[in-house]
């Protein structure tokens, strides 16, 4: 018996990072798993290792009839959507005057808005089942100030804000709704950042992003993965409305 034996999952930004780990962690614990994510060639690959209970689908969380359709014809296709993952995300470098406003309104369309209409077109499945799961993935940056996260920090204390109202508006409907919000984990998109900004010194940085922690590592996706799963099965029936960090301590100090 797996922890999430017979489940359907939707998961956003399901091709790489967080989001893939996700996706596979769903899948190990018998979930089957509909793949959202933009990037065709990353999902069809995870498609082909994970096999048909995980399907790809390319999903722009931008576009409100993308998500609809996608969702709905999830729940059509396997008969229930059980877990909403909302873990597309985008980040940006900078603080408010290095922030152009087109800079600012690209990470709210794919951070805020795609959170808001993925919750908003699954929720009306969930409550017509009378059950459902929402993670949505937010960050410690929208708990405490983070240098140079002006934009990101913003996005993240929305997707707080938004999981907190969701627990609240829909606790009778059956649904729960959760966020996690890392700390600095080691995904793509960070080395990403370090050949962008800091290809000179990549292992100095490498190496700081490591020591922000109190544990002295970045997190793994993995570790994300965990608690997701925990949330998404039914031990955690009781739990609704938390925001869980998991950042090695980071928040703490």
């Amino acid at each position: 018996m797996f922890r999430l034996d017979g489940k359907v999952a939707f998961v956003t930004g399901a091709a790489s990072g967080i989001g893939e780990q996700i996706a596979r962690s769903f899948v190990r614990q018998g979930a089957t798993v509909l793949l959202a994510d933009v990037d065709e060639a990353a999902g069809h690959r995870l498609n082909d290792e994970l096999g048909p209970l995980a399907p790809f689908r390319r999903v722009d969380v931008t576009q409100s009839e993308d998500l609809r359709a996608a969702l709905e014809q999830t729940a059509e296709r396997f008969g229930a959507l059980d877990i909403l993952v909302n873990c597309a995300g985008i980040g940006l470098v900078g603080n408010v005057e290095e922030t152009s406003q087109e800079d600012f309104d690209r990470l709210q369309a794919v951070n805020v808005k795609g959170v808001y209409l993925g919750c908003r077109h699954a929720v009306p499945i969930m409550a017509s089942q009378g059950r459902g799961c929402i993670i949505n993935i937010g960050s410690v940056a929208g708990l405490v100030g983070i240098e140079r996260r002006f934009a990101y920090s913003a996005t993240k204390g929305a997707v707080i804000a938004m999981t907190r109202q969701l627990a609240i508006d829909y606790v009778s409907r059956g649904i729960r709704a959760n966020c996690i919000c890392p700390g600095t984990v080691h995904t793509p998109f960070v080395d990403a950042y370090l050949r962008r900004f800091h290809a000179d010194e990549i292992e100095e940085t490498l190496a700081r992003l490591h020591a922000r922690q109190p544990l002295g590592r970045m997190g793994r996706p993995e570790e994300i993965a965990y608690m997701a799963v925990y949330l998404a099965a039914d031990e955690s029936e009781f739990v609704t409305g938390a925001v869980l960090t998991i950042d090695g301590g980071l928040t703490a100090r």
